[in-house]
């Protein structure tokens, strides 16, 4: 009987380590020991395989680098950097992108604010913060021109991370804005007059190419794309590029593309290495080297009002943030080996 119990504890145990998005890729065939003739002969530790060159072996040396970095902390930039997470296919990551990289980045040691634009409301239930109808939010910063100051609230469980939440009530904002003296820059003047030291503020857009994305677009000076590995993924990215060289000739000059982030990979199939592949030759260095895996833990986190860095901090999705995000910040570093890169290549392709 309790040799029962524990070959259903090692099967569940392996099942786990299976589920996670692969955190140490496929599971492995077993690595043989060496044998010994007798009960008490001694084995040689160099008889064994060493620790990295086992799956296991490598996620945990994973983990504890990555960990390891977020303790170390990261320069900060120079000013703070206004990154608007757009993409107008839904269901590609944006919210999940959103909360995480900006959790990523407080737990590197950075003051972050994001403000949630999706009148869903999604960002805000991922980061554990109260948005119902009575709640001062964005809305009131959009459309009364309330102090954004007065509707920012500090998240739980993150130091150094900030919300302005959204609520219901932003999905009739893109009618009423529409009468509104300078529609397109309430939420660049409202930003401005924020007073609080930021490092980074990651605005969370909804799935539309409405009012509500232009006001991100015109107050950010970098775009995150995230693009999900599936066949649809390219779809509808057109008309954001065009809907970003629009606003950047009328309405902000400083916009660009800054960041693409592959989410939902599965290195297990095919398709999902053939767009990576396709997005990376197109976009070049605009693509991070992190992806993001496809992983439960994401998922469940929001049920719990937590990103997946504090509901998993040792999962393969909360790790792919941590290494997403220092790559990231690293690009906005001046001399940093990926601001260098990055600007090189933004040169050759003629971006500003």
């Amino acid at each position: 009987m309790a040799g029962s119990v524990y070959c259903e504890s090692v099967v569940e145990e392996s099942e786990s380590l299976r589920s996670d998005a692969n955190i140490a890729g496929p599971m492995a065939d077993p690595v043989p020991g060496p044998r010994t003739e007798s009960y008490g002969e001694d084995v040689s530790r160099e008889t064994l395989p060493p620790m990295d060159d086992t799956p296991i072996g490598r996620a945990a040396q994973q983990a504890v680098e990555a960990l390891g970095r977020a303790g170390e902390g990261l320069p900060r930039p120079a000013e703070t950097r206004v990154i608007v997470v757009a993409n107008q296919k839904g269901g590609v990551g944006k919210t999940t992108t959103t909360v995480n990289m900006a959790a990523s980045l407080a737990l590197h040691g950075a003051r972050v604010l994001v403000v949630d634009l999706d009148p869903q409301g999604n960002a805000s239930t991922a980061l554990g913060i109260d948005h119902h109808s009575e709640v001062p939010s964005i809305y009131d910063v959009l459309v009364e021109s309330r102090p954004l100051s007065e509707v920012v609230q500090p998240v739980p469980d993150v130091e150094g991370l900030f919300c302005a939440p959204a609520t219901i009530d932003l999905a009739g904002a893109e009618i009423e804005l529409v009468s509104l003296v300078a529609r397109e820059s309430r939420l660049e003047r409202a930003i401005q007059s924020y007073e609080q030291p930021l490092d980074y503020i990651l605005i969370d857009c909804p799935p539309s190419l409405g009012l509500l994305t232009v006001n991100a677009l015109v107050a950010g000076a970098e775009v995150l794309i995230p693009i999900q590995c599936e066949y649809y993924a390219l779809e509808g990215l057109g008309q954001l590029l065009r809907n970003v060289d629009l606003v950047r000739g009328h309405l902000n000059p400083k916009l660009h593309v800054s960041t693409i982030l592959l989410t939902m990979y599965d290195g297990r199939t095919r398709l999902a290495s053939q767009v990576a592949d396709e997005v990376r030759t197109h976009f070049g260095k605009e693509v991070l080297g992190t992806s993001i895996p496809r992983s439960v833990r994401i998922s469940e986190a929001p049920s719990y009002g937590q990103t997946v860095l504090t509901y998993d901090p040792g999962s393969s999705g909360a790790l792919s943030y941590l290494e997403a995000a220092r790559e990231m910040a690293l690009r906005g570093i001046p001399g940093s080996r990926e601001f260098k890169e990055f600007n090189e290549h933004s040169k050759s392709e003629g971006i500003q």
